[in-house]
């Protein structure tokens, strides 16, 4: 009797543990589901959320499309204080992992404590090949119609929902492709913007109409194959879009910013400086000329093998976060 009555409670300990064990895995696969879930909510910011420092990739589905980022969290962020983000756009036929690469921008993000985000943009290949719809090109993103400033915009929903974003510090900077991108930001999205840094890239958009003054810093070579400073089409350019020149670009903004006309200017090296200010609302304008520059960053490193190599007499990326830190958005 005793055996008897002992087996069955042992064996009723048994049906237990596996319950239980069940009910844990199910509870294991809800929280997996929940990490890999990124379904854009209208939530607010928690820091119970928040992801550790370091780099993290995370996935958007914006029109039945995935999208995705890398996310950089620096060490010192406090997800207690509002922190500055910085988007850095790969150019056109690049990538998030390429930006990243010869930029330089996480190791800024540790000595300054701003977070860093390079989103991937759109192309016959998930992670290759990928371009900007900045209103007048390129390749597959003008072709299929891409809304990416929604994107731009949805990225910046989804961070609040696990980083704390100082709102007035939102700033974005792009290469070639990707510094065209970050023009059409500033007319579309204005409210959000206060500052952009394009490399390599005009305003190349039909209509910019701004509701906010934005600050813009601008480094661009003379002698850029790609995206000529003088503006046109050239040759040697991978594209055939008519390119706006860079001074009437900045022109445009020095008008828009309510800015000096005649700038502030040094020279050293191979560089020239023009510096407009002030401006409206607090905001700037600042021109680097890399005389004899081609398509590339300052400072960085080549953004693919055969392409022009940048100039070493400045660091954009340093440059740039001084210019964005001087600059929040009043």
């Amino acid at each position: 009797m005793f055996k008897r009555k002992f087996g069955a409670i042992w064996l009723g300990y048994i049906k237990l543990l596996i319950f239980l064990a069940c009910r844990q895995a199910g509870k294991i696969s809800t929280i997996q589901s929940t990490l890999t879930s990124t379904t854009i909510l209208p939530t607010t910011y928690a820091s119970a959320n928040s992801p550790n420092p370091g780099m993290t990739t995370r996935y958007l589905t914006l029109d039945e499309r995935q999208r995705s980022y890398i996310l950089y969290i620096p060490p010192t962020y406090n997800p207690s204080q509002a922190s500055a983000v910085v988007f850095i756009l790969h150019g056109g036929l690049g990538s998030a992992q390429g930006m990243l690469d010869i930029t330089g921008f996480n190791d800024q993000s540790d000595r300054s404590g701003f977070i860093a985000v390079y989103p991937n943009d759109t192309g016959l290949q998930e992670d290759r090949l990928l371009t900007w719809n900045d209103g007048r090109c390129c390749g597959y993103a003008q072709e299929q119609n891409i809304d990416d400033v929604d994107f731009i915009r949805q990225l910046i929903k989804d961070l609040t929902k696990i980083v704390n974003v100082d709102p007035k510090r939102i700033y974005v900077t792009g290469l070639s492709n990707g510094a065209m991108m970050s023009y059409r930001l500033t007319c579309e999205l204005s409210d959000q913007m206060a500052a952009i840094a394009p490399v390599a890239g005009t305003q190349n958009i039909d209509v910019c109409q701004p509701d906010q003054p934005v600050s813009i810093i601008h480094f661009h070579g003379t002698a850029d194959h790609h995206a000529p400073y003088d503006g046109g089409i050239n040759p040697k350019s991978l594209t055939t879009l008519n390119h706006a020149p860079v001074e009437e670009t900045i022109a445009f903004w020095v008008k828009q910013d309510s800015c000096p006309t005649k700038p502030i200017t040094e020279s050293f090296g191979h560089i020239i400086h023009d510096y407009y200010t002030p401006c409206q609302q607090g905001t700037g304008v600042a021109l680097y000329i890399i005389e004899g520059g081609g398509h590339a960053w300052p400072g960085g490193e080549a953004w693919r093998e055969g392409a022009d190599q940048p100039t070493q007499e400045i660091s954009a990326t340093a440059l740039i976060w001084e210019f964005f830190a001087a600059y929040p958005k009043s």
